[in-house]
């Protein structure tokens, strides 16, 4: 068996976010332990409106779903957009709908880790909540511990 390939879904539109931060942390850690990363950023994860009928007409869906079908493990991290996640990210997990008939479908028994940030200390929790909700419907093994980041006192370095 070769090195497990961990993808980072999340962050935001704003480059640097504290939720992509956070992801990009997970990912260095996740490679100082010897699997292969690739981020799915802000920029990353622009893509159109989910739709079943052009799923396939975009090379960043394309690569994204490529990329899941390869997965070992996943490690999301969404901002606190009004007591929920992103619609960045929920846009992003939309396009797994691509893996319905696959032989393993969605993320099924896949790792799914954890991230969510936001400005002060009531968002995170019901962002925590519906990404470990979410990894229940992907049939993926959401991680016992969730990280919930308060932006406004956490401050990431390199």
């Amino acid at each position: 068996m070769g090195k497990p390939f961990i993808i980072g879904i999340g962050g935001t539109t704003r480059p640097g976010s504290s939720s992509e931060q956070a992801l990009q942390l997970a990912l260095s850690h996740a490679r100082k332990l010897g699997a292969e990363t690739h981020l799915f950023g802000g920029a990353e994860l622009q893509m159109p409106m989910y739709d079943p009928a052009t799923a396939n007409d975009h090379e960043a869906a394309r690569n994204f779903i490529a990329a899941c079908r390869r997965a070992d493990g996943v490690i999301m991290a969404s901002p606190c957009y009004h007591g929920a996640i992103s619609g960045l990210v929920k846009n992003a997990l939309d396009y797994t709908e691509e893996m319905n008939k696959d032989a393993r479908v969605y993320l099924d028994g896949r790792s799914f880790g954890i991230i969510a940030c936001a400005y002060g200390y009531q968002g995170p929790g019901p962002v925590l909540a519906q990404l470990r909700q979410i990894a229940h419907a992907l049939r993926a093994w959401p991680t016992p511990l969730g990280v919930g980041v308060n932006s406004m006192v956490v401050k990431f370095s390199n």
